[in-house]
């Protein structure tokens, strides 16, 4: 399985572990050898264990997102079973909801998409 890795530069490639990109944006992220180069609408990471990584999720790969133009971030925690939603407000992403067991997930750039959170982590 191939990982949806994104050259955004030189120091600044990354690999979530889901992104989307809309069908109109996804010919303008494409280099001609297919790589994405360019910011997906929306970016997935869910939470590897230990602090180290916890923290490039939350607070590097969050400014570089944010710096990049991803309209949206979600950042899945197995551990506590909740989804952190981020999404672009004004110029950078900003959190908008925790999600939790009870809640469902939706999103505006995903018209029609629902999911309970605890379909997630079973």
């Amino acid at each position: 399985m191939t990982a949806p890795g994104i050259i955004f530069g030189d120091n600044d490639n990354v690999i979530p572990d889901v992104v989307w990109a809309s069908n109109e944006r996804l010919p303008l992220l494409l280099d001609e050898a297919g790589h994405l180069t360019g910011a997906p609408e929306l970016v997935v990471e869910v939470l590897s264990a230990g602090s180290e990584n916890e923290k490039r999720d939350r607070e590097l790969k969050l400014k570089l997102y944010s710096a990049r133009g991803v309209r949206e971030y979600w950042i899945a925690d197995w551990y506590k079973q909740q989804v952190e939603v981020y999404r672009r407000e004004q110029a950078s992403l900003k959190l908008v909801a925790t999600l939790f067991n009870g809640d469902e997930l939706s999103s505006p750039i995903l018209p029609n998409f629902n999911c309970a959170i605890a379909q997630l982590f079973t």
